[in-house]
């Protein structure tokens, strides 16, 4: 698919379920890839969202199953629920410092996940959005972050180490960590450890808080 340089947004729906299409062009000039926009295309092996695409909607690529590569633009403030839903060929994902929001289970179930990096402007990690991503080994939530929901990195059975940066710990859901590698470490700020190992959503794991100078 080659889009016209006219087209200003791709609306929901638009391409769902089209199992044989493996390439698009996405010019710039769009600002909003719609819900379910290329939900179920199971071809599709990469994707680049230009700078001007502000908002990636719900499903916007959910069950996209080839999907190897994504370059997600400066100019995205938002990614939403399910966006990259069971993309299990997904292997690395940047989140820009554009980005405020990431939604619910926004790539729960990429089981072939193994670099992700959360820009400094994500203020809140929706519930079960890292969920599932059993081959991840690290993560680093910048101090941006003030809000993560329940279950975010539940069944990531390879997560070892996390590092919390924020020194005031952000408000955390139940079961944010279950299930991931045995005997994982929860790194966070030296001056913070007991505040984390007291806090709501954090207790439960406060044998796995470990203190950490971060520079």
């Amino acid at each position: 698919i080659i889009f016209d340089r006219d087209v200003e947004e791709i609306g929901n729906s638009a391409f769902k379920y089209c199992p044989n299409l493996a390439s698009i062009t996405i010019p710039d000039g769009v600002t909003s890839i719609g819900e379910s926009a290329f939900n179920g295309c199971s071809s599709l092996a990469s994707v680049t969202i230009p700078d001007s695409v502000t908002k990636i909607k719900n499903y916007a690529f959910a069950g996209c199953s080839s999907l190897k590569s994504v370059i997600i633009g400066n100019g995205v403030t938002s990614i939403g629920d399910d966006a990259f839903l069971r993309c299990s060929s997904l292997t690395s994902v940047t989140i820009p410092d554009s980005v405020t929001s990431i939604g619910k289970s926004a790539v729960d179930g990429c089981s072939g996940l193994t670099e992700v990096t959360i820009g400094n402007g994500v203020t809140s990690i929706g519930y079960s959005a890292f969920r599932g991503c059993s081959s991840l080994t690290s993560i680093t939530i910048p101090d941006s972050v003030t809000w993560i929901g329940s279950y975010a990195f539940e069944d990531c059975s390879s997560l070892t180490s996390v590092y919390c940066k924020a020194t005031t710990p952000p408000t955390g859901g139940w079961g944010m960590f279950d299930y991931n590698a045995s005997g994982r470490k929860i790194y966070v700020p030296t001056e913070s450890v007991n505040a984390y190992k007291s806090a709501e959503g954090w207790s439960n794991d406060k044998s796995y808080i470990y203190d950490y100078d971060f520079e």
